[in-house]
């Protein structure tokens, strides 16, 4: 199974990236560039059949390796295949 992980700052948190990216693009003439937000993208591939199963691994793995629970917010999805 495939986990796929997308990780970005919270709401309220200072995005440095984010703000780079947004002044960057309105330099090159995007003036409606409101916000953006720079996160990650994170792949991981488990051997696992059951699905459930996969997604209690997916949130542990977030929760103590792949997120910094007090500036990002994530959400995951399931591959099956």
């Amino acid at each position: 199974m495939l986990i796929k992980f997308f990780i970005k700052p919270r709401k309220g948190v200072l995005d440095p990236q984010g703000r780079a990216v947004s002044e960057n693009l309105k330099s090159l003439g995007f003036n409606n560039v409101e916000k953006v937000f720079v996160g990650k993208y994170i792949e991981v591939y488990i051997d696992e059949n059951d699905k459930e199963k996969a997604k209690k691994q997916a949130v542990e793995m977030a929760k103590k390796a792949l997120v910094n629970d007090l500036i990002e917010d994530f959400e995951f999805e399931i591959v099956e295949g």
